[in-house]
């Protein structure tokens, strides 16, 4: 995905975590984090404690929805999923992508990933890896100022 492209539509889950939701549930009243995870991945559980701070610190202001992105076979057990995202209180809608669907959409290859929309769906911001939080916070902090000022 380029800056400024449209989110995809959130199609082909083998199955959705804590509730499903879709584009249109996100797309035109705030802006959206969409973060990529998977189970086998050391980094993703790292950061899931600042992840899980972010998504509270900014539930008014912001949607959050996780994607599990399988790496391997192992990635592909759905109570493991389940277990792993409980232990680190993944509490927002998880997108169980395990054909790789919404990956495909997204054009990603990376976990962890962060991809931040505005209120109208446009990409604003994209980051892999398990630093740079301060970063995101600051590129999510910038999206949500100018949502403040147009309105």
């Amino acid at each position: 995905m380029k800056l400024r492209d449209q989110m995809p539509e959130l199609e082909g889950a083998t199955e959705w975590l804590n509730g499903k939701t879709t584009k249109n549930d996100l797309v035109g009243n705030k802006p959206t984090l969409v973060h990529f995870w998977s189970i086998s991945c050391h980094l993703c559980k790292e950061a899931m404690p600042q992840v899980n701070q972010f998504r509270d610190e900014y539930k008014d202001k912001l949607n959050v929805i996780a994607v599990h992105m399988p790496r391997s076979e192992d990635d592909l057990n759905l109570d493991e999923i389940k277990k792993v995202a409980e232990d680190h209180g993944i509490i927002q809608p998880i997108f169980v992508d395990s054909e790789h669907k919404l990956t495909e959409a997204f054009e990603n290859q990376y976990v962890p990933a962060y991809y931040v929309f505005d209120k109208d769906g446009k990409l604003r911001h994209f980051q892999a890896g398990g630093s740079g939080m301060k970063m995101l916070e600051k590129r999510v902090n910038r999206v949500l100022d100018e949502m403040e000022k147009v309105q």
